[in-house]
């Protein structure tokens, strides 16, 4: 079994941290970032960018990695996620994020994460 990539962990503390500089850090600088249903962020200032927007309806979140596929430089990632709305209501769902690292990896040159965008928006907006 493969320990998680040192990248990836300094991603998921850094989301979790709310640490936008360590998020913009951590990306190669050509790193593409896809999430379902948006558009595809382009470099590090772009993707660091999207992180506070898309949180900032859930003040409180935590991603909890529960299991890590390492093959070479793709690794994926299932996580739970659990979060509070503004309103204080509770969000709750699962998710995959899919990393492609650099050759060295220390950093990653793409992330797709995949999850139920419908699901999740219905709790945000309760």
């Amino acid at each position: 079994m493969s320990a998680t990539p040192p990248a990836v962990e300094r991603y998921f503390a850094a989301v979790n941290a709310e640490d936008w500089d360590t998020i913009r850090a951590v990306f190669a600088e050509g790193a593409e970032l896809r999430t379902v249903g948006a558009p595809t962020r382009r470099g590090r200032d772009e993707i660091a960018a999207h992180f506070p927007q898309v949180l900032a309806a859930l003040p409180v979140h935590h991603d909890q990695v529960t299991r890590v596929v390492v093959a070479d430089r793709t690794v994926l990632v299932e996580i739970h996620f659990t979060g509070r709305t503004a309103a204080d209501a509770p969000v709750e769902f699962d998710a995959v994020d899919v990393f492609d690292l650099g050759e060295d990896g220390t950093t990653i040159e793409a992330l797709s994460t995949w999850y139920d965008t419908a699901g999740v928006a219905r709790q945000v907006r309760a």
